[in-house]
């Protein structure tokens, strides 16, 4: 079952809970309904996390966080999926972004060389950050759309597919007794 699946991966409610950047979330943080996790909660999670996870800013986590409060959805999940984007996979979904927002607004791929200097990258981002932002929302809302869908059909299916294997069992059951 998708349940015992994604719960093996996901931190526990407590650390989350006394996790100190999420302090700001007061009360709300102990609805109950942010640490359920159903069909529902784990498809609006995956679609907040996935979305947030492509946003280039920093403190993603407590953006998927406050999303997550907002839609009432798995707090630990969405929280944990913002992941998808660590520092090893960041360049290249970022530039993948870029060049999709590029495309949408109709402007040339700047091509220039890479220094890790503050002036750099201040400069950079001046001059990138429309098509990024652009790339970022519609990347994130496009996938994370896809995962949601994805995530209930496979929750439907898993569940559906348990259930007939159960049946199939008590047929057994009942025919071996008499």
């Amino acid at each position: 079952m998708p349940r015992k699946l994604i719960k093996r991966y996901l931190p526990h409610p407590h650390s989350i809970k006394g996790n100190r950047y999420l302090s700001f979330l007061g009360h709300r943080i102990h609805d109950p309904n942010l640490w359920h996790l159903n069909r529902r909660s784990a498809a609006a999670a995956f679609f907040v996390g996935i979305f947030c996870a492509f946003l280039p800013i920093p403190f993603q986590m407590v953006a998927a966080a406050t999303l997550a409060v907002i839609v009432r959805c798995n707090l630990p999940l969405s929280v944990a999926l913002v992941w998808i984007t660590n520092p090893l996979t960041m360049p290249a979904i970022f530039y993948f972004t870029y060049k999709v927002g590029c495309y949408l607004l109709d402007t040339p791929i700047r091509e220039v060389p890479f220094e890790m200097t503050p002036q750099w990258v201040e400069g950079e981002l001046s001059a990138i950050w429309e098509p990024l932002l652009a790339g970022s929302m519609l990347t994130g809302l496009l996938l994370g759309a896809f995962c949601y869908f994805v995530i209930r059909f496979y929750w439907r299916w898993s569940v559906g597919r348990s259930w007939r294997a159960r049946q199939m069992r008590r047929s057994r059951n009942t025919d071996t007794k008499e």
